[in-house]
């Protein structure tokens, strides 16, 4: 082979290799104003106005809202809840599903736009950030720029403000499971125990890191509620939807200026995905992403009437637009089977626990056997069964009664004391009762357990009975 038919040398190419998960982008949302907006930073207020001041509240001289697992005891708002009243919890719950159900049938994902703690606390994170860094040109500004001292007293400073805001949220929530007076006490005292020092620092971390930091990638990526929120809506449920037959075909325009013949209203200002919290852009339809906060709608409104145009091309609609608007389109809008059937079970589950609540004695007792001695002779042949009862004051006030037994055997109270000790308030208390039978009865009716009721008569008159049995020996 002759050097000439050797092949040329190839020089190798160098193909950039693409990364198969593209780094996520930060999302800088654009401030805005408007009623949504208005509706939105009202409810963050009023949540944060009962979440951070009810611990403090005092009802009966006992804390509103106090979950005080040591004492497995309940205080919500002066009723007295013990761990046989998880009921009631339960029906909290249920109730609350059921409310989350209705509103997403009626306006899609409202919940997650307007109360939702992730969005709530996102937005207070993002206040902040704007305090001290500007609006969303001067962040992304800020991000550019090297690091200089003004540029570190700016985002130190923001920190500095979420470190210490999310401080105050955890110890606002561990407030609601150790009193929180004696918690603000420990404070300066420097008597605050370990496991409180532990969740306010982990609540308060997982403040940080959700709002601070996360973001809207909880929304997207970890709340299961964005997965099944769609099997709760049909064609009549509100959401918000960009009108695409009124906006199309975009075509940029100034303001004042008349649009083209033919051309729709969007001018493609891309100010719905500017102030957008999740970066999504409304204009390509429905999304599992979009949270339904509507600050798109009033970015577009003000940019529709500096056009002096219409207002409403974003908006808060029913996909099904030939449904009938006034009146006719609030009924249809309401009387639809899914929203019977989520109001019907809230109805009936609220209607439940508050029968339940109302009926509710304001005594409840546990009858427990002493099981050193199942039953023991007394003098004259009598035999005698010993009980303890564990006594719960479910009121706000100090309680009494008068005990006896109900049977038809002839059982009566021993020596011990026929009257309940006064319980204090929300209080609970332990004493001893015996039951006896006398001689004939005993041997009548030797081998058998019979069933004993006992009974507190309250000084209202009502009462309250619990059932046991009483085991005579052979």
């Amino acid at each position: 082979m002759k050097p000439d038919d050797l092949p040329a040398r190839v020089t190798p190419r160098v193909i950039p290799i693409q990364p198969v998960i593209e780094p996520a982008r930060r999302i800088q949302p654009r401030a805005t104003q408007g009623r949504i907006t208005r509706w939105r930073w009202a409810m963050v207020l009023l949540t944060q106005a009962f979440f951070l001041g009810v611990p403090w509240l005092q009802v009966d001289g006992r804390q509103a809202l106090l979950f005080h697992l040591e004492r497995q005891r309940f205080d919500v708002f002066g009723l007295v809840l013990w761990p046989q009243d998880l009921i009631y919890l339960t029906g909290v719950l249920v109730a609350s599903a059921l409310l989350l159900f209705l509103a997403t049938a009626l306006a899609g994902r409202v919940w997650c736009g307007f109360s939702c703690p992730q969005t709530v606390y996102t937005e207070i994170f993002l206040w902040i950030e704007h305090r001290f860094e500007g609006d969303r040109s001067a962040r992304l500004r800020l991000d550019a720029a090297p690091w200089t001292a003004d540029k570190i007293l700016r985002r130190g400073g923001r920190h500095l403000a979420w470190i210490l805001f999310s401080l105050w949220t955890g110890f606002t929530f561990v407030g609601y499971f150790t009193p929180m007076r004696e918690l603000a006490a420990s404070v300066p005292a420097g008597t605050t125990g370990p496991w409180e020092i532990f969740w306010v620092l982990f609540y308060g971390l997982a403040t940080l890191g959700n709002a601070g930091w996360l973001r809207e990638k909880i929304c997207l990526h970890m709340c299961p509620y964005a997965r099944f929120q769609g099997s709760l809506m049909d064609p009549r449920t509100q959401v918000v939807s960009y009108d695409l037959p009124r906006g199309e075909p975009r075509q940029p325009a100034k303001a004042g200026k008349d649009k083209a013949p033919g051309a729709g209203d969007c001018i493609d200002c891309t100010m719905c995905v500017q102030v957008c919290p999740v970066g999504i852009d409304i204009r390509d339809g429905m999304q599992y992403e979009c949270i339904g906060c509507g600050v798109c709608i009033d970015a577009c409104d003000r940019v529709m009437e500096r056009l002096q145009r219409p207002t409403g091309l974003i908006r808060f609609a029913a996909r099904d637009r030939a449904v009938a608007g006034g009146l006719a389109g609030l009924r249809g809008w309401l009387a639809r089977p899914r929203v019977a059937v989520y109001a019907g079970l809230l109805a009936l589950t609220l209607a439940a626990m508050a029968w339940g609540l109302a009926a509710r004695a304001p005594l409840g007792f546990d009858i427990l056997r002493d099981r050193g001695v199942m039953a023991r002779p007394v003098e004259d042949g009598a035999v005698e069964n010993v009980y303890r009862l564990r006594l719960r004051n479910h009121t706000g006030r100090p309680l009494d009664g008068q005990l006896a037994v109900r049977t038809d055997d002839g059982l009566a109270l021993g020596a011990e004391p026929a009257r309940i000790a006064p319980l204090p308030a929300a209080g609970t208390a332990d004493m001893v009762l015996s039951v006896r039978l006398p001689a004939e009865a005993a041997l009548e009716r030797a081998g058998r357990t019979l069933p004993v009721e006992l009974r507190v008569t309250l000084p209202t008159g009502e009462r309250v009975s619990e059932r046991s049995t009483f085991i005579v020996p052979r």
